[in-house]
């Protein structure tokens, strides 16, 4: 992975999911068109991404431990699969077939550099740790075999994760949904 391409993924992630997201609840434009029954089930599946960050940031002291208990015992990125969740289920609730795919550009182009970014710095910053943990629990996506006990959820550390704004942030989009469904 470039280094450069790298850092510049690090610094436009969040704007440029602000900038989808943006365009995705612009009210004059006809980008989403929610019924009920994708209200419905987009906001399941959204709610469970939501979930999965959740129980992700309770167990995740950055910058300061490896993390692999909770979610971190199942899948080494739960926080970026948790989004991915939340993205498809917002696509999802909107019926949203351009979101869809937009979002897969997005996670594919900046936030897999961000990932393997991320895995080299906890290499260097682990070690020979980080490497078994790595071979034991897969990049992305679950296995739902686990053996690794550890931590429990602490809920400081959620609230020190801030994660607390992803719940804001699925209660907005659920709301301004909810009312595009009812104004129509």
């Amino acid at each position: 992975m470039h280094s450069a391409y790298a850092r510049w993924a690090v610094r436009w992630r969040v704007p440029l999911g602000f900038t989808l997201s943006a365009a995705y609840l612009n009210p004059w434009h006809n980008f989403c068109r929610p019924t009920v029954a994708l209200w419905l089930a987009g906001g399941a599946v959204a709610l469970l991404g939501l979930a999965i960050r959740t129980y992700a940031a309770g167990h995740l002291a950055k910058n300061q431990s490896l993390a692999t208990s909770g979610p971190y015992a199942y899948t080494r990125n739960p926080l970026y699969l948790g989004s991915a969740c939340v993205g498809g289920g917002f696509a999802l609730a909107g019926g949203s077939w351009i979101l869809g795919l937009a979002l897969v550009v997005l996670f594919v182009a900046v936030y897999w550099p961000v990932i393997r970014r991320e895995e080299e710095f906890l290499r260097r910053e682990f070690g020979d740790v980080y490497e078994r943990y790595a071979q034991s629990v897969p990049l992305l996506i679950p296995r739902f075999r686990c053996s690794a006990g550890g931590a429990t959820f602490q809920w400081k550390q959620y609230q020190k994760n801030r994660e607390y704004e992803a719940l804001l942030g699925y209660l907005g989009g659920m709301i301004f949904l909810a009312l595009k469904i009812w104004l129509r």
